[in-house]
């Protein structure tokens, strides 16, 4: 049975962001579970095919963090592969990346994110990104939760 409870997909291969995304979710009370995947192979077998956590059990996620220099598949190419499908291509995708690269800018758009977001390099300022992030994703915008 798939879980009806809303939860955020966060695609990042680095420990030291994936403890700070947490905690700073934490920090600011944001109550939804965050499921984290590893690399680029990891988040489409999870959206798309034999993850034992994947979609078929959990339904959806409500918003995917992703970050682009992942390893086996990168960021921009999972990116492609989440707006190119039917099932996927609604979820919000926010690129949460600390490049600044222009071109991957707008590489990310061109594919369909949603949002781009720098992460910054202190704490203090990626707890406020993240606060952000999750007043606006997680209590403002209305998204489509359509599991079919």
């Amino acid at each position: 049975m798939k879980n009806q409870e809303p939860y955020i997909l966060l695609v990042e291969d680095n420990p030291d962001d994936v403890e700070l995304t947490m905690l700073a979710f934490k920090k600011n009370n944001f109550a939804n579970e965050i499921h984290v995947v590893e690399d680029g192979e990891e988040a489409l077998a999870f959206l798309f095919g034999n993850h034992s956590e994947g979609v078929d059990k959990r339904g959806l996620p409500m918003i995917i963090l992703l970050d682009l220099m992942l390893p086996k598949i990168d960021g921009h190419e999972v990116l492609r592969e989440i707006k190119s499908k039917k099932p996927t291509k609604l979820i919000p995708v926010v690129i949460l990346t600390s490049s600044k690269e222009e071109e991957d800018i707008l590489k990310g758009y061109e594919l369909g994110a949603n949002s781009y977001v720098r992460k910054p390099v202190d704490y203090k300022g990626f707890v406020e990104v993240v606060n952000n992030l999750g007043v606006y994703w997680l209590a403002i915008n209305q998204p489509y939760l359509n599991d079919k």
